[in-house]
């Protein structure tokens, strides 16, 4: 199995390497059979990557220690659920992970493409290529996951305890598959600079890998801030640890991305901003991953130091070079075709948007490298934390929430001022409603009071969109519901855009609530003493010890009410797992809409007693469900209409140079 493994890896090595050559003599000198031996060549990689990973699978599963990495990452009491987890638990396991991923993307990029934009493809397979390339190489000669452990061993250190919560098994997947998925966008944009066919095709042809991709970096950014709420027991879900970091800024460019897109497929404008986001997305993401598995800055989320990092910042270095390389040798044609109109348009929102995203991104890059920076200019390691990416995120934010709720009161081109006036006379009386409500209610704080109060600017903004295109359907479809079903669905892009941003906002509301009005106490506590934290009251009924398959737990009991009314009973424990010698904090929750009642059990007294911390957190459930609209208008957006599968059938009848650059009919010929 191991050595089946390593000349996996290997073969791979040599069939991307293969790719990379005939993909570009296949274009270069018009012959067809390459470029057809370049796409069997990524074929052939993604069955034997498929073995591969295949492979370190069932080797975790069966607890195979004659591989190094099985043995750091599973022992024999861990179930099989987090065995075959541990594939992405470490350093080479989820640089496989990678690897397989991105080629598995490259095959259904093939398939897709098999008769459509035959001029990029090559340099898209090459792109693409290089990118496995340069992973199948890590994998293969700096950290190989079938390395030979050299001895025998009997049981492994096992899984970090940290890791051993269901949320893991969906987190690094879903992160990894936002990250890679980000690879085809740019391999595109690299292809459309090298054949110099700039104009909006390369954009629409990854329209839906682009929301794709930044839907699962989505998804996997909140499953992170939720196992981060639920294992590390302090309190909240996010801590501006660098990795967290380290996702959030390709998420902001991303988004500024699939923003500003709208306008070049429009106006034909801002090509040279486009091709530059999607370019620096996809360095965030080998950054992203640089961080995690280079052990060059400190989290609890990275893995220790390694020999990766210099081999990340030389793959960055070149590709951020040549990027910047193609960008200004095809200046002249990124050229815009037509400028802004007027300053009171939806081009300008959209372009006041994107500035506040990549200045957010560049803010949280600044803070997030500038320790190691100082450590390496003036050996001082300065630490950046929390205060600094508040005060500097906190009015971003807002200014954020309130583009967003403009931009659907504007126009494209130009707005008259009656007519935007006329547009935010109910968004912006809301607005002032709840401001002035929000403050006699006893909301003093200025970021909380301005964040309720545009939230619900932007949310009146979005239903009175809704509003209007139901009132012009049902001339047509008689019933509300009817007419608000055809709206959607016709127009998916735009209302499943609108329904994502409501998604955003919801979730705002629960940062801002679990922001600003976070209550925390702690108490000593001995048997049947009471601990009141606002209208709570926590009964301490006493400690039971047990022991598990993989830890010694010690667990206290307290029985919960609110104003009196009982509410059951929260146990939160203590687990200690004597393999990794490891002490971990296992919280207690009680949730509903307005808030969670959170509960750490800090340590237990030789006389029985309890040291607890309580904390309130005030609509956090919030940020969840406004996950969850925010995935359904994701799917909306992305799902593909009629007009898009007829401009595909119109493709295929409609490329240059078919006789050339299709390898099959050339072949038959």
């Amino acid at each position: 199995m191991i050595e089946i493994g390593k000349v996996t890896l290997l073969f791979s090595v040599i069939l991307s390497f293969y790719a990379i050559v005939v993909s570009y003599l296949g274009y270069r000198q018009r012959l067809g059979f390459f470029l057809e031996s370049s796409r069997r060549a990524m074929l052939s990689s993604f069955a034997l990557l498929t073995i591969a990973i295949s492979m370190l699978s069932y080797a975790l599963i069966t607890k195979n220690y004659d591989i190094k990495y099985v043995a750091e990452n599973v022992s024999n009491n861990l179930p099989t659920f987090y065995a075959f987890s541990a594939l992405w638990a470490g350093q080479s396991g989820s640089l496989l992970l990678w690897a397989w991923l991105l080629n598995l993307f490259i095959v259904i990029v093939i398939l897709q493409n098999r008769d459509r934009h035959l001029e990029l493809m090559p340099y898209v397979i090459a792109t693409l290529s290089g990118i496995l390339l340069f992973f199948v190489v890590l994998l293969s000669f700096f950290s190989n996951p079938f390395e030979r452990l050299g001895f025998t061993v009997l049981e492994g250190q096992g899984l970090n305890p940290l890791l051993q919560n269901p949320g893991m098994m969906f987190h690094p997947p879903t992160l990894y598959l936002g990250y890679v998925g980000f690879s085809v966008p740019f391999a595109f944009a690299i292809a459309a600079l090298l054949t110099r066919k700039l104009d909006s095709e390369w954009i629409v042809s990854t329209r839906r890998w682009t929301i794709f991709s930044w839907l699962m970096l989505t998804i996997g950014i909140v499953l992170g801030a939720k196992w981060a709420y639920v294992e590390l027991g302090w309190g909240g879900y996010w801590g501006w640890d660098p990795v967290e970091n380290a996702s959030f800024m390709p998420w902001l460019t991303g988004t500024a991305f699939l923003h500003s897109i709208m306008i070049q497929e429009r106006k034909g404008m801002l090509k040279i901003w486009n091709v530059s986001l999607i370019i620096i997305t996809f360095l965030l993401t080998i950054l992203g991953t640089f961080i995690t598995r280079s052990g060059i800055i400190a989290s609890v989320h990275s893995f220790g130091a390694s020999k990766l990092g210099y081999v990340f910042i030389v793959f960055l270095v070149t590709s951020a070079l040549f990027s910047l390389y193609l960008i200004l040798t095809r200046k002249d044609g990124l050229r815009s075709e037509n400028k802004l109109d007027s300053f009171l348009s939806r081009e300008s929102s959209f372009l006041f948007n994107n500035w506040i995203l990549v200045g957010a991104a560049f803010a949280i890059f600044w803070g997030t490298l500038f320790p190691v920076i100082s450590e390496a200019v003036r050996g001082v390691k300065i630490t950046v934390g929390p205060p600094f990416f508040n005060t500097i995120t906190i009015p971003i934010g807002l200014l954020l929430i309130l583009i967003t709720g403009v931009c659907p009161l504007i126009s494209w081109r130009k707005a008259t001022w009656n007519n935007f006036v006329r547009n935010f006379l109910y968004p912006g009386g809301v607005f002032l409603f709840l401001l002035i409500g929000l403050y006699l209610a006893g909301i003093r704080g200025l970021y909380a009071l301005m964040s309720f109060s545009l939230i619900g600017f932007v949310l009146t903004s979005i239903v009175m969109e809704f509003y209007r295109g139901v009132k012009a359907r049902m001339r047509y479809d008689g019933n509300a519901l009817i007419a608000l079903k055809n709206l959607i669905w016709k127009f998916r892009r735009r209302y499943g855009g609108y329904i994502v941003h409501v998604g955003v906002m919801l979730a705002f509301v629960g940062i801002t609530g679990s922001s600003a009005f976070a209550v925390e106490k702690d108490q000593i506590l001995k048997k049947d003493e009471v601990m009141t934290i606002k209208n709570y009251q926590l009964k301490f009924l006493g400690v039971d010890q047990f022991r598990t398959a993989n830890a010694e737990v010690i667990s206290a009991s307290f029985e919960v009410f609110r104003n009196g009314e009982r509410l059951g009973i929260l146990n939160p424990s203590k687990h200690y797992h004597p393999l990794q010698d490891q002490t971990m904090t296992e919280v207690a929750i009680r949730s509903d809409w307005k808030e969670d009642l959170y509960l750490i059990l800090g340590g237990v007294q030789q006389d029985g007693s309890v040291f607890l911390k309580a904390h309130i957190n005030p609509l956090v459930s919030w940020i969840w469900w406004g996950t969850y609209i925010l995935i359904i208008g994701a799917l909306i957006a992305m799902w593909p209409g009629k007009q898009v599968r007829a401009a595909s059938r119109a493709q295929k009848t409609a490329q240059p140079d078919q006789a050339v650059l299709n390898p099959i009919e050339t072949e038959s010929r």
